[in-house]
């Protein structure tokens, strides 16, 4: 990982994701991004990694990661992230237990982190405490609500359906994420995912 100064434009993009969560006054925001730091991630990195403690919380201003778990030596697709959204290890940051599974940059990735330590300064803090609180939970429903909604589909959805909707989510992912990488993340091969696009595009 590479450490660098937080440019303005990484702050403002930031500052935008955060507001669906939390927004800062002035005199907040000065305070809170003296808490900060920035790093860059290259391609094929790793964000964190199976049996150490995740201790960051990571805002994507520009890349993508995917999360994934090895068993029996194969890697298994979990999940996606891209620009504006957060990524970590939730649990074991918030537990400082050990990673289960791995977040992996599938681009040069640019990260706005805040530290587990610098989270417990905040929330101590008297002018951010109430506000950090607010956004840590309202990241922990976040997640448990992703978690949801990709145990349901698998449930409900034909994976077919669980492509369709992955492309209007995320209308470029198969520009930019492997072939074999979103197959697994569907729960088919790429051969079956070969043939469900050639089937839609017909029907398109």
């Amino acid at each position: 990982m590479i450490s660098s100064n937080i440019s303005n434009e990484a702050l403002d993009i930031f500052r935008k994701g955060l507001a669906h969560f939390i927004t800062f006054d002035d005199t907040e925001w000065t305070e809170f991004i003296s808490h900060l730091n920035y790093k860059v991630i290259k391609k094929r990195d790793h964000f964190s990694v199976k049996d150490k403690v995740c201790n960051d919380i990571g805002f994507i201003v520009n890349g993508s990661v995917r999360y994934y778990h090895v068993k029996d030596g194969i890697e298994i697709t979990g999940y996606f992230s891209f620009e504006n959204e957060f990524v970590s290890s939730y649990k074991s940051f918030l537990t400082q237990h050990p990673c289960t599974g791995y977040i992996q940059a599938l681009e040069q990735t640019g990260l706005i982190l805040i530290s587990r330590k610098n989270m417990d300064l905040m929330l101590n803090h008297p002018l951010l405490g109430y506000k950090m609180e607010r956004f840590g939970r309202l990241v922990a429903e976040h997640y448990i609500c992703c978690y949801e909604d990709r145990i349901t589909s698998f449930i409900t959805e034909t994976p077919e359906e669980r492509y369709l909707k992955m492309l209007e989510t995320t209308p470029e992912i198969m520009q930019r994420v492997p072939q074999h990488y979103v197959a697994n993340f569907l729960g088919i091969t790429p051969v079956s995912l070969s043939r469900i696009r050639k089937r839609t595009l017909i029907y398109a």
